[in-house]
């Protein structure tokens, strides 16, 4: 008999303490229950910051993606093993590229890209006024 009262006051005691607890964490939140931490980044219309991924950069070399989403940048990183370090494979600008309609895949410089570009604004404008090409 007396372990059964033991046994019974443990369970009572233990339900008394979840519902303290959880008192307690509805009263301090001023929120959610569970609001987010502190230092969690929240991601709000659209993708802000530094990101990066690793890849194989050809069959015997892998390496390191890094885009830089607010300054429009990409650049990568080889692995070379028998250093152990990395080495800048390539960096680029792609601020230039998204204003490029008819371009192909190979070798211009963001120079050469911009140039392109403004060939293709006054190329535009003359069609719109028109002036032949």
């Amino acid at each position: 008999m007396l372990r059964e009262r033991a046994s019974q006051t443990v369970w009572w005691v233990i339900a008394g303490s979840l519902a303290v607890i959880a008192v307690c964490m509805v009263a301090r939140s001023s929120g959610p229950i569970l609001p987010e931490a502190l230092g969690q980044v929240t991601r709000q219309a659209g993708a802000r910051g530094i990101f990066a991924f690793s890849g194989q950069l050809t069959d015997q070399t892998h390496g390191v993606f890094m885009v830089d989403v607010d300054s429009q940048t990409l650049w990568g990183y080889e692995y070379l093993p028998a250093s152990r370090k990395l080495r800048l494979a390539f960096a680029r600008s792609w601020n230039s590229d998204k204003y490029l309609e008819n371009m192909d895949c190979e070798g211009p410089s963001p120079d050469e890209i911009e140039e392109k570009v403004q060939q293709e604004r006054e190329s535009r404008l003359r069609r719109r006024i028109g002036e032949a090409p």
